[in-house]
């Protein structure tokens, strides 16, 4: 699969709120309402999509909780 790569850009209003470019939207197939995660990188921050729960079901189906690796150790 080969990304597209567009280059857009909003204004912060005066209520800290961003309105993203009706192309990357439309690019991405986000729609009102939709829930994002907001994850600081370097001196920016990537926007990610939250998925709701339906779509993650079964994702981890046959997982097997032996020799589970814990990063935080």
């Amino acid at each position: 699969m080969r990304h597209q790569t567009m280059t857009a850009t909003g204004v912060l209003s005066k209520r800290f709120t961003l309105t993203v470019p009706e192309s990357i939207r439309a690019m991405q197939g986000w729609q009102p309402g939709q829930r994002f995660a907001l994850v600081p990188k370097g001196s920016g921050v990537l926007l990610m999509p939250v998925p709701d729960k339906a779509s993650l079901e079964g994702m981890a189906k046959g997982a097997r909780a032996e020799n589970f690796r814990d990063r935080s150790a």
